[in-house]
């Protein structure tokens, strides 16, 4: 039987893990063509901050070496950027003119960099921060030059302030919001996180709004300057304000968009069911995923459609997020913030540098936020996604998994149906 043609658009981890899941189920379905812009292999794009920091190399953070894609027989264009679909003629294009038939298309072009808008954005030694170029380019810049400012004070901003500043660089993080990783952390875990950090010689200015990116004579940036007249040196910027899905080529194809790539729950786009999406360019029910764990979801349920098993369905990710910034501890989940109609437990030792809160609501856990110790993070995790009745854990829930199991049956109150 001749094999059908299938090719992929963007060679990053939720692409090539699709690639991996469908080649468990059907190797011998497709012919397989990637397109990469970047000339590297798959690599775990998580780990740029260890390389940063001076704690990994790029060849340790390889995921799917040249030699995986030629044992399973995918022709690989490194440095290629796709330019053109023409999906009546099922035709890809890449800028060189390289060009390669499909029967299933699927795109996994993943985001791009938020860049503020703000003058001077264009200067020499302004950067984002998104791919192996860009950190080579803060390891070279490190080298030369003394001063770093970072705008935005999410993971990847502290991250990168952080790399920098163990490798000799003066740094100072500009975040916009009230408080640090306000999406991952509530107010007083993000100032003890902010804390901590700045014992260990970053700088912060948090609430301060960038106007704009000053220049010296050469073209080269020397200060970032803020809406209320004040400035810092700066002789790297590292834009770290976010990411949008990359959906440049879906849209000039005219798949349709909104928010990313709009995809069923089995990730095939809305348009045209020969072409599927995953990953961070892609949106599913309106919500477009930047966590690892939802995209290898998403990888599977492509897969099984594309061995033309017809029976996976995406229904959207609950997530969580555990992380280690600077090895520091962080976990959060669920309604973690509270508000109207929840209640919160809350375990604080500032001194001790350990911070718990949950969240509760009626007889459920509904969210957690944790710092230093988030050693019962997917306990609570578990709690949440399943909605247990809680009301025989409440007076220990703050103490974790194994001060609950076994203990407190007598009298336990049972959970009213809702």
């Amino acid at each position: 039987m001749k094999k059908m043609k299938l090719v992929m658009v963007g060679n990053g981890m939720a692409g090539v893990r699709t690639l991996e899941e469908l080649l468990k189920v059907a190797p011998d379905l497709y012919e397989i063509t990637v397109f990469g812009a970047e000339p590297h292999p798959n690599y775990n794009r998580i780990l740029l901050s260890p390389v940063l920091a001076g704690e990994q190399t790029l060849d340790e953070i390889i995921l799917n070496p040249l030699s995986w894609y030629a044992e399973h027989g995918i022709t690989l264009h490194r440095n290629k950027k796709v330019v053109s679909v023409d999906r009546t003629r099922r035709l890809v294009t890449a800028q060189d003119g390289t060009e390669a038939e499909y029967d299933r298309l699927l795109l996994a072009t993943g985001s791009t960099p938020f860049v503020l808008p703000v003058p001077g954005k264009d200067l020499e030694g302004v950067i984002a921060y998104r791919d192996i170029a860009d950190t080579n380019r803060m390891i070279d810049t490190a080298r030369t030059h003394k001063h770093a400012v970072v705008i935005g004070g999410g993971l990847l901003g502290l991250e990168a302030a952080n790399g920098l500043m163990l490798r000799g660089m003066e740094v100072t993080v500009v975040h916009i919001a009230p408080w640090l990783m306000e999406r991952q952390l509530d107010e007083v875990s993000a100032k003890l996180l902010q804390r901590s950090l700045e014992e260990r010689g970053l700088k912060f200015r948090i609430g301060a709004q960038t106007q704009e990116l000053v220049g010296d004579e050469n073209g080269r940036v020397q200060s970032v300057k803020f809406k209320d007249g004040t400035q810092v040196t700066a002789d790297l910027v590292v834009m770290a304000a976010g990411i949008r899905p990359n959906t440049e080529l879906a849209e000039k194809i005219g798949i349709h968009c909104n928010r990313g790539i709009v995809v069923t729950d089995t990730m095939q786009t809305v348009t045209d069911p020969r072409v599927y999406s995953v990953g961070e360019c892609a949106a599913h029910r309106g919500i477009a995923y930047g966590l690892v764990a939802p995209l290898f979801e998403q990888g599977k349920v492509c897969a099984n459609h594309l061995a033309q098993f017809g029976i996976g369905r995406y229904m959207g990710s609950q997530t969580s997020t555990k992380l280690k910034v600077t090895g520091i501890d962080l976990f959060s989940a669920g309604d973690f913030m509270g508000g109207e109609g929840t209640e919160e437990i809350v375990l604080s030792d500032p001194f001790g540098g350990v911070y718990k809160k949950l969240v509760l609501k009626g007889n459920k856990l509904v969210g957690a936020c944790m710092y230093g110790d988030t050693a019962d993070g997917s306990y609570y995790f578990k709690l949440i996604r399943e909605g247990t009745c809680i009301n025989d854990k409440r007076d220990r829930l703050m103490f974790g998994e194994s001060n609950i199991v076994g203990v407190g049956h007598e009298g336990q109150s049972r959970c009213p149906s809702i």
